[in-house]
């Protein structure tokens, strides 16, 4: 991996960590409480952070957990400020991770596959 690539892999777990800790410690919006950081991609050029954030509940406790990230993004830009020592701080775009869901539904698919392969066997045979 070279250099650049290994610097924004390091700043994109700092800003993972630190936005955790400072959901945790300083944002007291009820609708984030139960909300977990799984990713952060920072542009090379700083300018935008993906923030990937596993939400649980309903779709309307999760659309809301995502409207309180949205409300308290310019909060956790300052107080990222004043923790990291970067030349500029991104703009912090929250987005859903839906990594988990993805990983269900294609176990489900193969679960159905290989149901349907084990129903097949003994008639073969």
């Amino acid at each position: 991996m070279d250099k650049p690539n290994r610097r924004l892999a390091r700043l994109n777990e700092q800003f993972r960590r630190e936005i955790t800790a400072i959901l945790r410690r300083a944002v007291r919006d009820p609708r984030v409480q139960d909300v977990v950081v799984n990713s952060v991609e920072v542009t090379s050029d700083l300018w935008l952070a993906r923030v990937y954030v596993r939400v649980g509940g309903e779709d309307r406790e999760r659309q809301e957990a995502l409207e309180g990230l949205e409300a308290a993004a310019n909060f956790i830009r300052r107080e990222l400020a004043a923790v990291l020592h970067i030349r500029r701080i991104p703009e912090l775009r929250f987005l859903e991770d839906k990594t988990l869901a993805n990983a269900n539904r294609i176990e489900e698919i193969l679960k159905g596959l290989e149901g349907g392969r084990s129903e097949e066997e003994p008639g073969d045979g």
